[in-house]
């Protein structure tokens, strides 16, 4: 699960501003936004990028949370 419209909502950023911003098709955006499809780590960077040139402050881990807690090393 990610939170690309959750951030880019709070934020007032439009889906096509943001499509813009990263030189994609809205529902390509759409798509990420939505589950449907899966993005690759250079996609999540580009979007988490691309949301903080538009105003939001995040990171990578804030867009795209760790599904389980990593174990602490030993």
């Amino acid at each position: 699960m990610n939170r690309i419209s959750a951030l880019r909502n709070r934020s007032g950023i439009k889906q096509t501003a943001l499509a813009g911003a990263l030189g994609w098709s809205q529902s390509r955006l759409s798509n990420y936004e939505s589950g449907t499809r899966i993005p690759g780590l250079y996609e999540c960077r580009a979007i988490t990028v691309a949301l903080n040139k538009l105003g939001t402050t995040c990171t990578l881990d804030d867009v795209f949370p760790p599904e389980h807690d990593v174990p602490e090393a030993a």
